[in-house]
């Protein structure tokens, strides 16, 4: 044999086949990706709201599900990772997206800044979330998950600066402006843990629900569910031109649960490149938390801490401008 000879430069028969065998494994995860970021407001029960809270998430195994495909040096492969990346990012990103710039003449129109917390009943601090959110110029303000003693506290450092309120249950409304129509509600929960009034704003009559959904543990979710639901059928029948829905949810903005309710009312991004989580508040992983609003457009909407509490409390700022519709 010539010493000039050469292996073929081909790769082992059993390299090949490992290659194949991980490129088809990346298909069938790529296409197990795409239909649970595409049908995600479908799947039932514990699965539909575990799976809405880690959505956001999967923006990081999307790079590198492709280049485990690009190892693999089958076209095929890498071209299907495309599809969740491309799925996920039409469907989930955009809630992250900086809020855009109001429309309408902003300058002249009457501002109104709304702000919720949920201050963890029985930390003691509740009192520090009503001053914090006051000084940052909130007009109407919720807090949710108050014990009886904590409620006191916090009417007591907010009555000088927002004189109208109504309490029920573990939940508290306060405005600087009056308020009419109070109402508790106990969405089907059997005991109150919402209300609804109407804000005599100056750019006009607000009706605003504040809500403390039921807890959610996965297989133990019916409560939360129940309430989520009758807040859905309920606001739609809320002919006012402009409505602010906030609280606290225990569901995602992605979660099944909250479908029938974001079919009348829409949630403003943050101010920042940011999805805006809000728990826990150490080491934020999930929304949970938020502000909804109808016939109103936000200027600017920020998390920041309040309190010793587990949750980040929301600070949204809004003018009575409709938002712009989408062509």
């Amino acid at each position: 044999m010539p010493d000039s000879y050469r292996a073929p430069a081909n790769p082992p028969q059993g390299s090949r086949a490992r290659r194949t065998r991980w490129a088809r494994t990346i298909a069938v995860v790529s296409v197990v990706l795409t239909l649970t970021i595409a049908l995600h407001s479908v799947l039932p029960g514990s699965l539909g709201t575990l799976t809405a809270t880690v959505l956001p998430w999967l923006g990081w195994l999307l790079p590198a599900l492709t280049i485990g495909a690009l190892a693999t040096r089958r076209r095929r492969a890498w071209i299907i990772t495309l599809v969740p990346a491309l799925t996920w990012s039409l469907l989930v990103a955009p809630a992250a997206l900086p809020l855009g710039e109001a429309g309408g003449s902003v300058s002249e129109s009457s501002p109104l800044t709304v702000a919720t917390h949920n201050v963890r009943g029985g930390e003691g601090t509740a009192i520090e979330s009503a001053r914090t959110l006051a000084s940052e110029g909130a007009d109407l303000i919720s807090l949710v998950e108050l014990t009886s003693e904590e409620r006191e506290g916090a009417a007591a450092e907010l009555a000088a600066s927002h004189p109208y309120s109504y309490q029920v249950g573990t939940v508290g409304f306060w405005s600087k402006y009056p308020i009419e129509q109070e109402k508790p509600l106990d969405l089907g929960l059997g005991w109150k843990r919402a209300l609804s009034a109407d804000v005599l704003a100056p750019g006009g009559t607000v009706s605003v629900y504040v809500v403390h959904a039921a807890s959610f543990r996965p297989g133990f979710q019916t409560e939360r569910d129940t309430m989520l639901r009758n807040l859905g059928e309920l606001v739609p029948q809320d002919l006012s031109e402009r409505l602010i829905v906030m609280g606290d949810f225990n569901a995602t903005t992605f979660d099944p649960a909250l479908g029938p309710l974001l079919e009348t009312v829409s949630e403003p991004r943050t101010s920042g490149l940011s999805w805006g989580f809000t728990w826990p508040a150490a080491a934020p992983i999930a929304r949970i938390d938020h502000i909804f609003e109808r016939g109103l457009t936000a200027t600017d909407s920020r998390v920041l801490p309040a309190g010793a509490s587990d949750h980040k409390a929301i600070v949204t700022r809004f003018t009575d401008e409709p938002a712009p519709e989408t062509p």
